[in-house]
Order: structure tokens, then sequence, then C-alpha cells
């Protein structure tokens, strides 16, 4: 219908392992939700399987890691192949945090459908995530 506005999708923004630091989280989490997203923050310290279960419970789009530690390829690993063992393959996995350069191509590999290093500015991965939870267009 002309002139209605969809959500742009659901999206869980997580903070997995140790990590208690969760500003950076809630800043993104804010923008998507100013954004149109209908966002799920599931707050710190989750564990992998935690998140994948919350994942499928609020059938997201995407799954927003917010991750700090340094644990960041592991984490990331983990989340991916958690999500693809429980069928959920489908749901695009994003990461952000203190990630170096160097690490990118290993989150990439891992399964990461995009990367967003500290300092990345919230309209990029409001577009990205956008992107990531467009559906096609009807024909």
């Amino acid at each position: 219908m002309a002139g209605v506005s969809e959500s742009p999708g659901r999206v869980l923004v997580a903070k997995p392992g140790l990590d208690g630091h969760d500003r950076g989280a809630k800043i993104v989490a804010r923008a998507l939700r100013d954004a149109g997203f209908e966002v799920v923050f599931t707050g710190i310290r989750q564990r992998v399987d935690d998140i994948v279960a919350i994942a499928l419970q609020e059938d997201v789009a995407v799954v927003g890691l917010s991750i700090l530690s340094g644990a960041h390829v592991a984490l990331t690993t983990r989340t991916v192949e958690a999500l693809r063992a429980a069928g959920a393959g489908d749901i695009a996995v994003v990461v952000g945090g203190t990630i170096p350069a160097a690490d990118v191509p290993a989150l990439e590999a891992a399964g990461a459908a995009a990367v967003f290093p500290t300092g990345t500015a919230l309209d990029v991965i409001v577009t990205e995530v956008g992107a990531l939870t467009a559906s096609p267009a009807p024909p």
C-alpha cells in the first residue's frame, strides 16, 4: 500500500562473552530503533547458545554482535556455526566493536555479513543492516 511504512526488519543486538561494556551496543540499538527497526537487546554477558535461542524465538533477520573483549573472531565463528546448526543459517550476523582492520577478513571468512570497527558512523551501520534485512520487491 503506497505511503505505508513497514519496519525494515527485526534485529537482535547481543553482547556475547564476558565483555561488560554495553554503551556502544545501546547506542547502535537506539540508532536502529530510531530508523524503524524492531530491536531486541540481550544485555551483557550472553552465551552464544542463548543468543541463538533468542534469535530464533524473536524471528530476527540479523544478529548484531558487539564485542570489545578481543574475542571477536572466536565468538563470531561460534555464533555463525550455532545458527547454522540450528537451521537458521539465513540469519545474517554482523559484528562491531574493537576490531583491528587485520581481523576483518577472518571475520568475513567466519561468516560475518558485515564488520563495523569502532568509529563506524551510525548511518553506515543503519544502511548496511537495512540492506541485510531488505526483502526482495514483489514481481
